[in-house]
């Protein structure tokens, strides 16, 4: 598991990143825990600051971001697909078309700030309407992306404000914080030990974290709790 908490300017510009990082099954609660105590922190640091809850549509983080945030926001790109699967349906022997929808939705999205909803209610019409039943599917799986998420979707909100709408810090976390370290050719390891070289890892990738962390060993020594 990854997660990142990132500190940003009022012009937009990312100024620091937080990583961190846990091993699966059994460090989803030391992971949590982790991404709890770094949020109360910052919190502590920066009291007036907007906090923002921004990722995928999984249901588990937006129970977890509800608690912490003052509003969420889900990626941009992961509803660009959805939208990208619509217009394959829409449109699947005409590119020049597939294309342009694709466009004006993308731009009403982040444009309108009331562009969610009536997607959402344009996707209804469409499914009603005498497509093949395949592209019907598909587009009912969109609708139910939509109907669960569309109230997380106000980028022209966030844009106004100078706010991110798209996780693209936490993905890439996902690769510079544990794939390049832990999946390459040939290795293996036990939940544990990764455990260990994620909390290494995120140490080294957050800003000053590593040489605050040995100052802290020469302060006060290691704990054998």
């Amino acid at each position: 598991m990854s997660g990142t908490i990132s500190l940003y300017a009022d012009d937009g510009e990312r100024l620091h990143t937080i990583y961190i990082g846990g091993a699966p099954k059994h460090g989803k609660g030391t992971f949590l825990k982790r991404m709890e105590h770094e949020i109360a922190h910052v919190k502590t640091l920066y009291p007036k600051a907007n906090s923002v809850g921004l990722a995928d549509g999984a249901k588990c983080n937006w129970t977890f971001l509800a608690d912490h945030t003052s509003f969420q926001i889900i990626d941009f790109w992961h509803v660009a697909e959805y939208l990208e699967t619509v217009a394959k349906a829409l449109y699947p022997n005409d590119e020049k078309k597939r294309r342009q929808w694709l466009e004006q939705t993308r731009h009403r999205l982040k444009n309108d700030p009331d562009a969610a909803g009536d997607i959402l209610a344009q996707l209804k019409e469409i499914a009603a309407g005498t497509l093949p039943a395949a592209a019907t599917a598909k587009i009912d799986s969109v609708i139910t992306y939509f109907s669960n998420n569309w109230r997380r979707m106000n980028y022209h909100f966030c844009l106004c404000k100078n706010l991110p709408i798209g996780s693209g810090v936490t993905e890439a976390a996902c690769k510079t914080l544990v794939k390049h370290r832990l999946c390459a050719s040939g290795m293996r390891r036990k939940e544990h030990s990764a455990g260990i070289v994620l909390s290494l890892r995120a140490l080294v990738l957050t800003k000053d974290r590593w040489s605050q962390f040995w100052d802290k060993v020469n302060r006060f020594g290691f704990s054998f709790a």
